[in-house]
C-alpha cells in the first residue's frame, strides 16, 4: 500500500478513480487517518468468542458513518494499479540500496523514482506523469 501522503499528492494531481470491489482508501479529517477501508460487497468482521476468534460474515453495517461521498475519500492504490495506470511508460522496477526504484518514460525521457516501498516508487512515477505537461509517453 502506498503511503498516506503519496495518496494525498495523486488525489490532489487529479489521479481519477473509478471505484471497484477491492479498492482501499481513508477518510482524512475526521480522526480516521489511521485506518483504511476497503470496498466491498460482503463486510467481514473478527469477533472473539468464547471458543476462540470467529469470522463473521455481515451484510450490513450498522456505524455512525453509513455513507460518504467519493469526493471526501483518499484512494489508496495498490502497486499492481499503479503499473497498469503507467501503462506504456513503464519501462521497470529494480531492488536499490534505497529500496526501489521504479524507471519510467515521461515525455520521451526515462527518469528514476527511488522509494522505500515499490508501490510508492511507482506512485511517484505516476504522480510525476500527472504532474508532467508531457504526461506518459
Amino acid at each position: 500500500m502506498i503511503s498516506l501522503d503519496l495518496a494525498r499528492r495523486l488525489k490532489e494531481a487529479g489521479l481519477p478513480w473509478t471505484p471497484r470491489d477491492g479498492d482501499r482508501f481513508f477518510i482524512p479529517d475526521r480522526d480516521l487517518d489511521d485506518r483504511t477501508f476497503a470496498i466491498s460487497e460482503m463486510v467481514v468482521t473478527l469477533r472473539t468468542v468464547p471458543d476462540g476468534r470467529q469470522i463473521a460474515f455481515n451484510g450490513a453495517v450498522e456505524w455512525a458513518l453509513d455513507a460518504i461521498m467519493q469526493r471526501e475519500v483518499i484512494w489508496l492504490p495498490s502497486e499492481p494499479q499503479l503499473r497498469r495506470l503507467l501503462g506504456p511508460a513503464f519501462v521497470g522496477l529494480m531492488l536499490t540500496d534505497d529500496g526501489y526504484r521504479c524507471d519510467a518514460r515521461l515525455g520521451g525521457t526515462v527518469r528514476g523514482f527511488v522509494a522505500e516501498r515499490a508501490a510508492d516508487a511507482y506512485g511517484l512515477a505516476v504522480l510525476a506523469g500527472l504532474s508532467s505537461s508531457a504526461a506518459f509517453s
